[in-house]
């Protein structure tokens, strides 16, 4: 039995986008950072000063990343579709 949507999966030749991926990676380093915060404060004894800081730090961060990785794509994507509206054109 076909699943649903495989032949716009399998159209697609790079595989699905790995957005699930880039969640979980955004949550295990919000995790991280908000670990190594409350490390730094129980050991000066200045809580919840670095894991609000540390947390806010990798929070900014990858989500100035994942804009950044958006952007590159997208600007590949409308380049490949101009290139092949240019293609179009020619032939």
């Amino acid at each position: 039995m076909r699943l649903l949507f495989t032949r716009a999966r399998d159209e697609r030749a790079t595989g699905a986008d790995d957005n699930l991926g880039r969640g979980m990676e955004a949550a295990l380093i919000l995790g991280v950072f908000l670990g190594l915060g409350w490390l730094i404060d129980s050991w000066l004894g200045t809580r919840p000063v670095f894991m609000i800081g540390l947390v806010l730090f990798a929070a900014i961060g990858t989500f100035v990343r994942m804009k950044y990785t958006y952007e590159a794509k997208m600007t590949a994507l409308e380049e490949e579709r101009r290139q092949l509206s240019r293609q179009g054109r020619a032939a």
